[in-house]
């Protein structure tokens, strides 16, 4: 194993060398090899984080304990060989996939030419299709993300040794650790004494005295009865927005958080009232647990470079995953152009 740490440089093997590494069904250690992946065949890229643990979204157990794997900066899936899904999920790499390059080097800035002419080869496109359990007509995708609970082990929230690997690795500065376990700890308090009687000033000063040192996120909706608002922004890749405050968020969701279905994360907190591009609209996506190709009914946006920290997140804290918050048009408000 190369026991790489974030910020490494590795080189990505060829496809021909990878595929070599895969049991029949294109996996290593239960984790599918996709055709997406093989235009990086040869590139230099820099580990972005250690996939050591990975939050498990399929049974929604928390966090899940992964081995010898990694992700690169800014490899994610493009969908193509899987309906067009347009989740963007950063990819995982098995360290068995990379090498540490000979000699001294900058990352690849473009792909090597080599790497993207030609067709993925049959074996891994037959592998990206299933059929769904009971529906033998039903089409079922198969992909890392779908697989993932194969590919790990149970990972209890309370095993320290998560954290020393955090840190070890360079995953997470220690200053982000003491806050984010500071900041965890508190939560779960105000969460186990909110509803008791006399309790209500003690929230509100506790919130006041973080504030602006390590603020206790908290978000709660104001809807009591009926749909949630909608607003239609119709937004384009490529424009340029403003999350709203959370005061204004607050008033688009039920009591569960939820605005027509999609959830609000605390960890969406710390991207309100700041500028960003969108990066795309999401219409379609593979539902993780089943399989299936789901068509989204609403909007759904991703905005560049707005991805979940885990810092927060309980019972996974500090997960290395990178997924795309989904926003609504109405928690956004355009930024026009000076």
């Amino acid at each position: 194993m190369l026991n790489l740490i974030a910020g490494e440089i590795v080189e990505v093997l060829s496809a021909a060398e990878i595929l070599n590494t895969l049991t029949a069904d294109g996996t290593l250690e239960a984790l599918p090899f996709m055709p997406e992946m093989l235009q990086f065949g040869g590139m230099r890229i820099r580990v972005h984080r250690r996939a050591d643990k990975t939050c498990d979204t399929i049974e929604k157990t928390g966090a899940r304990r992964m081995k010898h794997t990694v992700h690169l900066e800014g490899l994610r899936c493009n969908g193509e060989a899987h309906g067009g899904c347009q989740a963007g999920c950063l990819l995982f790499w098995k360290e068995e996939w990379l090498r540490r390059p000979q000699g001294s080097g900058p990352p690849t800035k473009s792909l090597p030419a080599a790497a993207v002419t030609g067709s993925p080869p049959d074996r891994l496109m037959a592998l990206t299709r299933a059929t769904m359990p009971g529906s033998p007509g039903k089409e079922r995708f198969v992909c890392q993300a779908t697989e993932l609970f194969k590919a790990t082990s149970p990972l209890a929230w309370w095993d320290v040794r998560q954290h020393i690997r955090d840190l070890r690795s360079g995953n997470v500065q220690p200053s982000e650790f003491v806050r984010g376990i500071l900041v965890r700890s508190a939560m779960n308090t105000l969460a186990k004494i909110q509803h008791l009687p006399g309790t209500y000033r003690v929230l509100r000063l506790v919130r006041s005295l973080g504030r602006g040192l390590w603020q206790v996120p908290h978000i709660q909706g104001c809807v009591q009865a009926g749909p949630t608002p909608n607003a239609t922004l119709n937004l384009k890749p490529g424009d340029r927005v403003r999350v709203k405050s959370p005061e204004q968020i607050a008033r688009t969701l039920d009591r569960n958080n939820k605005n027509r279905g999609l959830w609000f994360d605390v960890e969406m907190l710390k991207y309100c009232g700041r500028e960003f591009t969108v990066l795309r609209r999401v219409a379609r996506m593979i539902n993780e647990k089943t399989g299936e190709m789901m068509t989204l009914p609403n909007d759904c946006m991703v905005l560049d470079e707005v991805t979940c920290c885990a810092h927060f997140a309980e019972r996974r804290l500090f997960c290395p995953r990178g997924m795309y918050p989904y926003w609504r048009e109405v928690w956004l408000e355009r930024v026009e152009p000076i």
